[in-house]
């Protein structure tokens, strides 16, 4: 508490002697100076021992000017960081702005009388408005809102002349309604009719202008039929989506209307693009994936026919609706029809044909009755095999597979091992559920995905595993049953989890390496650099394991053979990607890497993609290449590297300087050039939309549809463009285990629905 000097406004027409002030609700008249009140708008009064943030309001009672404090309303504001008022304003209750307090008649005369404020018709109207936001740099805070002083403050100062206090507002009971609890969604609709009708111009949104509202319809339609499978049309009837369009502006609308009004326009330009950009690439590859189905054959299988040009693009061709185990003949008359029509006669102009299926029968005949062709396997679809070959050739998945499956089917099926058993799930990780297991009639060598997803739950479940059978429970379960003693033998012998966490780390480090040329889609240079990191990644793991690698690199041998093509070897010692520099500074192709009979597959390549007049000039110019390499500078520019923000990984700067710099800088290599071109480009996946997603089985459920039909290659269409090989449960999946792992983000997103 101390003395304050409180700086009261003057109104320049006042013509009193005295200004009434209220201070801690007390009245107190303050005698001015004899001073002519026109030259003065404000005066300092000294009030002893008043604390600054007592003070409740400050009215002018006398003079003519006293109509304008129905809409100036006097407020203290707090600066930004700052808990106390350090400065009085005024504030318009009609519009909200904020203006100096030191001349509230000049004010009321500029901004109200005299049209500034927007809402202000006469100075009869007091209809105060709502109190917009405050900016960031301070906080201003009504008087009248601030705590009224105790009653022991204001016993130390009588007042000279005592205002009538306000009459405190009684308490409002609660409505009671004869529906109970349910009447008050139907009140507050009422009540919000009453607001619209008294006030019109609260309205949600106005309406918008036809051009607007046009291209907002029209964004909506292209969501929506790139969306098939995700989004399905009929939902656009959900009354919520009604309320949310006219929320916006936009006039509800349906469904039917909406989607046939673009799709046959949208479709047809669609088609008419892309069938301009593949004329005018002077090359370009052919993908199909989706023959490799686990469809049977009385169900559908979608295999995707997908064109992938020199400058990187991806177009969708067409989606094909066949049956599961399609034969080898009938795949090699579909690509052979779909080439022909692509390339308009002029069959040179695809470089090749990448599918998951099919290399030594339909590829291979295509392959042979086409020079200049390179057809390969699919190496997403190499990967995910190699995994099955483990599952067949290797004893080790054998026991494993065996031994949790004995595991799985005790601890699920034997009632009192279940219970102890769900007790430390509970306690361990929160949940309770069976493992899971393969069916009786699935073969595990063959059908390993269904294998390893009980090996996966043991792993995952081991510790509330172990702890069961070392529960008092469990110990008289096994003076009962022979079993439980066999199975608490298991569980407790260590090399039985040795095993186990063996085939689980394999399985995840092929599946890994897996996702990620799903998700790269590397280039053919790339298929050696990648079956040697795998080598790598499994010699590391045999290693940690104690386990023969012997018999390891046997598999993965076999299954690099089955994939390899000669054009391998060709294209990863003609991308400048691969070059290495040397200690004259050369940057040079790695032929060392190569195994001499890789050395000898490069030569029969590159001379059987010219023509036999220029095989001699060919094999020149690589000994030319082999020995000279590329520019220095321009070997650099192509080997930047910069840091890819989505995934953290560093990624080539710019991933077509591979092959322009054959077209630009390496000119003197005629013939070379023209095989390097149409070699480094080729994918080595033909991913396309992801097998059993939502769209997938969207197109299989409405196969004998047009307009269905039409939606999904809009769809594919766009997602292949933008690159999105993953399917919305993948994403799904991602985002709901992202959001789990960390339950501040769910209380934070459920205090701000609060709030």
């Amino acid at each position: 508490m101390h003395d304050a000097t409180l700086t009261c406004m003057i109104p320049s027409d006042l013509h009193s002697s005295t200004l009434s002030c209220m201070i801690l609700n007390d009245s107190y008249d303050v005698t001015l100076p004899r001073i002519a009140p026109d030259t003065i708008s404000s005066i300092d009064v000294t009030l002893p021992r008043i604390a600054p943030d007592t003070i409740s309001s400050i009215d002018a009672t006398k003079g003519k000017g006293a109509w304008y404090w129905a809409h100036l309303e006097p407020i203290l504001v707090t600066p930004a960081g700052s808990s106390q008022p350090s400065a009085a304003k005024l504030r318009c209750a009609l519009c909200g702005a904020l203006f100096s307090a030191s001349n509230p008649s000049r004010t009321a005369s500029e901004h109200l009388k005299r049209g500034a404020c927007p809402n202000f018709s006469s100075p009869s109207s007091a209809g105060p408005a709502p109190a917009l936001p405050s900016s960031a740099a301070v906080d201003p805070v009504p008087i009248s809102s601030l705590p009224p002083a105790s009653p022991r403050l204001r016993s130390h100062h009588p007042p000279t002349r005592r205002r009538s206090a306000p009459t405190p507002l009684e308490p409002k009971l609660p409505v009671l309604l004869s529906g109970g609890k349910d009447d008050l969604v139907a009140l507050a609709r009422l009540e919000d009719s009453v607001k619209k009708l008294k006030s019109p111009m609260a309205s949600p949104a106005a309406a918008l202008s036809k051009p607007q509202a046009d291209a907002a319809l029209a964004l909506l339609a292209d969501w929506l039929l790139e969306s098939a499978g995700a989004v399905s049309p009929s939902a656009l009837d959900h009354p919520k989506f009604h309320s949310f369009l006219n929320q916006v502006g936009l006039s509800s609308i349906s469904p039917r209307q909406l989607t046939l009004s673009h799709l046959q326009a949208r479709y047809l330009e669609v088609l008419s693009e892309s069938e301009a950009r593949i004329r005018d690439a002077a090359f370009f590859q052919l993908a199909s994936d989706g023959w490799k189905s686990s469809a049977r054959p009385s169900e559908y299988a979608l295999v995707s026919l997908v064109v992938n040009l020199p400058n990187g693009t991806a177009l969708l061709h067409r989606s094909l609706l066949t049956t599961g185990g399609a034969p080898s003949s009938y795949a090699e008359e579909v690509l052979r029809d779909v080439v022909a029509k692509l390339c308009g006669g002029l069959v040179d102009r695809c470089a090749g044909i990448v599918a998951d299926r099919f290399k030594k029968k339909a590829l291979l005949n295509l392959e042979n009755r086409n020079q200049r062709m390179v057809n390969l396997s699919c190496q997403l679809q190499a990967f995910n095999s190699l995994i099955k070959d483990f599952a067949r050739q290797l004893p080790l998945f054998g026991r494993v597979s065996a031994n949790c499956l004995k595991l799985t089917n005790f601890m699920n099926n034997q009632s009192q091992v279940r219970g102890i058993f769900s007790k430390y799930q509970l306690e361990e990780q929160g949940r309770t559920r069976l493992l899971r297991s393969p069916s009786s009639s699935s073969d595990g060598a063959a059908n390993f995905t269904a294998d390893f997803t009980m090996v996966e739950d043991v792993m995952d479940f081991a510790r509330p595993i172990q702890m069961a059978v070392l529960d008092e429970d469990y110990k008289v379960v096994c003076l009962e049953e022979p079993s439980a003693r066999e199975m608490a033998e298991l569980i407790q012998d260590g090399g039985f989890w040795t095993e186990s966490e063996a085939v689980y780390s394999l399985v995840r480090l092929v599946k890994a390496m897996a996702r990620e040329i799903e998700m790269e889609r590397p280039l053919i240079g790339h298929c050696l650099p990648l079956w040697d990191e795998l080598r790598s990644k499994v010699r590391e793991w045999s290693a940690k394991y104690g386990i023969d690698g012997g018999l390891v690199d046997n598999v993965i041998e076999k299954r690099f053979t089955k994939n390899y093509h000669l054009a391998w070897s060709a294209a990863f010692v003609l991308d400048p990607l691969f070059l290495i520099k040397d200690t004259s500074g050369k940057y040079l192709p790695p032929f060392k890497l190569l195994t001499p009979e890789q050395e000898k597959d490069v030569d029969r390549l590159i001379t059987q993609l010219v023509s036999p007049e220029e095989a001699h000039i060919v094999l020149m110019e690589m000994m030319k290449w082999r020995s000279e390499g590329l520019d220095p500078l321009y070997a650099q520019a192509v080997q930047v590297k910069q840091h890819d923000p989505s995934t953290g990984k560093m990624r080539i700067a710019n991933p077509q300087s591979r092959r322009l710099v054959w077209e630009t800088c390496l000119s003197e290599f005629k013939c070379l050039q023209k095989v390097a071109v149409r070699l480094i480009f080729l994918h080595a996946t033909s991913c396309g939309l992801k097998r059993n997603s939502a769209l997938t089985r969207w197109m299989c459920a409405h196969a004998q549809s047009g307009i269905a039909q039409k939606m999904a290659f809009l769809t594919a269409h766009s997602r292949i463009g933008r690159g999105d090989f993953l399917g919305h449960e993948e994403k799904d999946a991602e985002l709901f285990s992202s959001a789990g792992e960390d339950d501040d983000v769910l209380n934070q997103f459920a205090g701000a629905s609060a709030v």
